[in-house]
């Protein structure tokens, strides 16, 4: 095949990861796309024009490009996105009359029917990664509205090819949305091993003007209560060491991040750990490996992932993780091999896992070595061939049909 779309409505390749509601995904599109790129597959994201002065088009590098799209006022809440569709979908099927391509991969739910109805209308095959699944966050208490839950049924139900993360996800899958495990493909995003490699901890404090001698505990991501930062928190405390320090990479994103941010401000107050925690604005994504290799412990308390690239950049950096034992991350951390994994969310055992870590410095160091060793094996160009094959394969099937 040679010509690919990528739909990221909601989320730019382009935008600074940790700010708003770019994260992870913006990583895993941008990554992706220039990996596809490399392997020939010329691959264009289409983006819903977040800003006014965004260009029609961005060449990013040779076969990689970013198109923005007009579909609604510029500066929308992202609960106000799905009114967005209809124009977005329009906007898209006009630019492919144009520059026609061979499929579509959509990401997130909002993209999935945006490819649902583009799939119908031009007669092309339909790749979907979702990155969250509205089921999953309900069972962990993050409840999303009925509008979203029937669509992803919907864009499931009719996709050509689902992309899963992890394994777990490919269970979750089948489990809550009765995805046919033929249609299910496992394709693992990847980490640039060019940036993120183990390093030397004392250079990288001292770049980052961190204490030497402090335990540093890391948090890295959006402000949200999915991502659990007040677990993080709570687990500082549970330790009790004053001289330990917990550093808070990113930003507050979505609806909830600036009371999230409070929240979690006022429980550190209650706790008494105020004076250990650092804020720092969100980095661009190549300068994240300098705050891994600073730390002792990276913390990954999300309520729900369905990979989780913090885990992995941190492992690759030699950094040991403790992680939240859900989703992804119960595939992408072996627990007390490359990292712990903790079950539920008491910030007593997010402490003890920390400091059975910061206690046993041979024990740490075999951990770190261990995850970089086993994330070597996760990289871009891999997933990229992967998919190369998949979107091939495509071009030989009858396309899946739900009559919609």
């Amino acid at each position: 095949m040679a010509e690919l779309a990528v739909l990221s409505l909601h989320s730019s390749p382009l935008a600074q990861p940790g700010t708003g509601d770019s994260g992870g995904m913006n990583v895993y599109v941008r990554e992706l796309a220039a990996a596809l790129a490399q392997a020939g597959v010329g691959t264009t994201v289409y983006v819903r024009r977040w800003a006014p002065d965004l260009p029609d088009e961005v060449a990013v590098e040779p076969g990689f490009r970013v198109v923005h799209l007009d579909a609604g006022p510029i500066d929308l809440p992202k609960e106000d996105l799905p009114d967005t569709v209809d124009a977005f979908t329009e906007a898209l099927v006009h630019r492919l009359g144009r520059d026609p391509v061979d499929v579509i991969h959509a990401n997130y739910w909002l993209s999935g029917v945006v490819g649902h109805r583009v799939k119908h209308r031009l007669d092309l095959p339909l790749v979907s990664t979702f990155h969250t699944l509205a089921r999953v966050k309900a069972e962990t208490g993050d409840h999303e509205p009925d509008r979203r839950i029937d669509a992803e049924a919907e864009v499931i139900g009719c996709s050509d090819v689902i992309l899963a993360n992890s394994v777990e996800e490919v269970s979750q899958l089948e489990r809550l949305y009765g995805a046919e495990p033929r249609r299910i493909e496992v394709v693992a995003p990847g980490v640039e091993h060019a940036f993120f490699s183990p390093g030397d901890q004392g250079g990288a404090r001292r770049a980052l003007g961190l204490s030497e001698a402090a335990p540093i505990l890391l948090f890295v991501g959006r402000i949200q209560p999915l991502k659990g930062l007040q677990v993080a928190v709570g687990a500082l405390a549970a330790l009790n060491r004053p001289d330990a320090r917990l550093v808070v990479v990113g930003g507050p994103s979505g609806a909830e991040g600036a009371a999230e941010l409070a929240r979690v401000q006022s429980l550190a107050a209650s706790l008494g750990v105020t004076g250990q925690i650092q804020y720092v604005a969100p980095q661009p994504h190549h300068l994240l490996s300098t705050w891994y290799r600073a730390a002792d412990v990276v913390l990954v308390p999300s309520r729900s992932e369905s990979f989780g690239l913090v885990a992995l950049e941190a492992a690759a950096c030699g950094t040991p993780v403790v992680a939240a034992a859900v989703g992804g991350l119960r595939t992408l951390v072996e627990h007390d091999r490359t990292g712990l994994l903790v079950d539920g969310r008491d910030p007593v055992a997010f402490g003890a896992a920390v400091a059975s870590i910061l206690d046993r410095p041979a024990y740490a160091a075999a951990l770190g070595a261990a995850a970089a060793e086993r994330a070597r094996g996760y990289t871009w160009s891999t997933a990229a061939a992967r998919l190369r094959r998949i979107y091939a394969d495509l071009s030989t099937r009858a396309l899946v049909d739900c009559a919609a």
